[in-house]
């Protein structure tokens, strides 16, 4: 019995790629692609593939998002996210939403095929370099609220602005950007922001 694998990249040089190489092998069937997150979700919930391989970057809907959309949809679905964004905090995000397998974008497509094989039979897989830096980068200090006020921030909106998203008032929201500058150890909320981009923590 076939692997049934929708593939999704807003790449589409390496989306054709990547479906040629896996069609190549002879357990896997490419039944979808898709080059938006939009679409990727569309897909798969009629289609309802075994596997998902991901984008984690897609300018319409990322990865992560269509895996939580995904696993209030159709949960039978294992998702694998492919990224070129090493931050530690993005894999704990996948995992967190659901992701099955976590691989960075220089993985051949043999080894993404021996990885789908694996999630397939119910083994998760992130890529050890990855998990070894999130072990030594540690969690975000951040709350969930925090994450989100810096989320909604991040874009250098004046704090009415960001008060109005949060549906807080300004002063509430200042003194949230504070408390976050301070735990990330920036001057102000844009390097605030700067910082937990980096780190894959917004």
């Amino acid at each position: 019995m076939r692997i049934r694998v929708l593939l999704a990249d807003d790449e589409k040089l390496i989306l054709g790629a990547l479906s040629a190489l896996l069609a190549a092998e002879g357990d896997l069937e490419v039944v979808g692609e898709a080059a938006g997150g939009v679409r990727a979700a569309e897909l798969a919930k009629k289609l309802v593939p075994d596997v998902c391989v991901l984008d984690l970057s897609m300018p319409d809907k990322g990865g992560i998002s269509v895996i939580r959309d995904l696993q209030q949809a159709q949960p039978s679905i294992r998702c694998v996210v492919v990224t070129s964004h090493t931050a530690p905090g993005y894999l704990a995000s996948a995992l967190s939403a659901g992701a099955w397998g976590f691989v960075p974008k220089t993985t051949s497509a043999t080894e993404l095929a021996v990885i789908i094989r694996k999630v397939h039979q119910g083994a998760r897989y992130v890529d050890p370099e990855m998990a070894a830096k999130v072990i030594s980068a540690g969690e975000s200090p951040l709350t969930r609220r925090e994450t989100d006020i810096l989320a909604l921030s991040s874009d250098g909106a004046p704090i009415d602005t960001v008060a109005q998203r949060a549906v807080l008032s300004p002063g509430t929201v200042r003194n949230y950007l504070s408390r976050i500058a301070g735990k990330l150890k920036a001057a102000n909320r844009h390097e605030a922001a700067h910082v937990a981009r980096r780190q894959g923590w917004i």
